[in-house]
């Protein structure tokens, strides 16, 4: 498969920036919504729902009815449904079986480098050093965030699962970035959410039929479809168009601040010392990642 030109990345508007902020409530969230979810559905048929929701959001916005504008990219935006959506929802499914959750958000933390990585091999070019450098410094800090919530019960299985899910996930960003730019977020990620759908449906679809589910379960689920996979993913991939994959995915450095923030706030959770010392340096890592000059 041929790469096509990088998209140009510029400097980051109040608006992008707000965006970013956006997305990493709705992702952070998204764990609050999966564990009230877990009470009532399979973890296999929560993934499936919250890909369903989603697309069903999108199917009321005219824009994401609307063709691609290059039948070509039809290959492409398949693929992005199974990388990006389908096999990771599952994984992360599968791996927080064996791991805790809070080590599953410290190894997510590694997508800004994954997917820095990916470009590098992808569009044959190097990431400028501010980028480098604001990406290892983010890392260092959600690494500090996740460590004092990490037991010492994890297998080598869950971690490998979050590992490929996070490469996954960084392949995806650069794919989608290139794609949204020829068709629209909005058409893009609605197909993207239907391939998904149609592969999970195996797993997800039993699990439904078999649940008996409270209407705190449902509202749960339609937040983290409507929300968390519909209304995230597409701000996501207007990001990648407008500042590139690398810059748009210091997301992952926000999500566990906010998630942090809300457990906080929400259930009184104690927040140790060597976590606020991760905040700072997730946020410092994120600002001099997308610090530039415009171009």
């Amino acid at each position: 498969m041929t790469a096509p030109a990088a998209p140009e990345p510029v400097a980051l508007t109040g608006r992008d920036w707000g965006m970013l902020v956006a997305v990493a409530l709705m992702w952070a969230s998204s764990y609050l919504f999966i564990k009230i979810g877990l009470e009532d559905f399979p973890p296999a048929t929560i993934a499936w729902l919250r890909i369903a929701l989603g697309a069903l959001a999108l199917t009321l916005v005219p824009a994401a009815r609307a063709p691609l504008r290059h039948r070509e990219d039809w290959r492409l935006t398949a693929i992005l449904g199974v990388v990006w959506m389908a096999v990771p929802f599952v994984l992360f499914t599968l791996a927080q079986q064996h791991i805790a959750s809070a080590l599953a958000g410290m190894i997510n933390g590694a997508a800004p480098l994954f997917t820095a990585a990916v470009a590098a091999v992808w569009w044959r070019r190097s990431p400028d050093r501010r980028l480098l450098i604001g990406l290892a410094v983010g890392f260092v800090g959600v690494v500090a965030l996740g460590v004092p919530n990490v037991d010492g019960s994890a297998s080598l299985t869950g971690i490998l699962m979050v590992l490929a899910a996070t490469l996954l996930y960084a392949i995806a960003f650069n794919i989608s970035g290139h794609l949204q730019a020829r068709n629209g977020a909005l058409a893009v990620i609605w197909r993207a959410q239907l391939v998904a759908l149609v592969v999970v449906a195996p797993f997800g679809v039993p699990g439904l039929l078999d649940s008996t589910p409270t209407v705190g379960g449902w509202a749960a689920m339609i937040a983290l479809g409507a929300l968390g996979t519909g209304l995230a993913f597409v701000m996501f991939v207007t990001l990648v168009g407008r500042i590139g994959a690398s810059r748009a995915s210091i997301t992952n450095y926000l999500i566990p601040v906010v998630a942090l923030a809300l457990g906080a706030g929400l259930v009184g959770e104690r927040v140790a010392p060597l976590s606020m010392l991760g905040i700072v340096l997730a946020l410092a890592g994120a600002y001099v990642a997308n610090s530039r000059r415009r171009t």
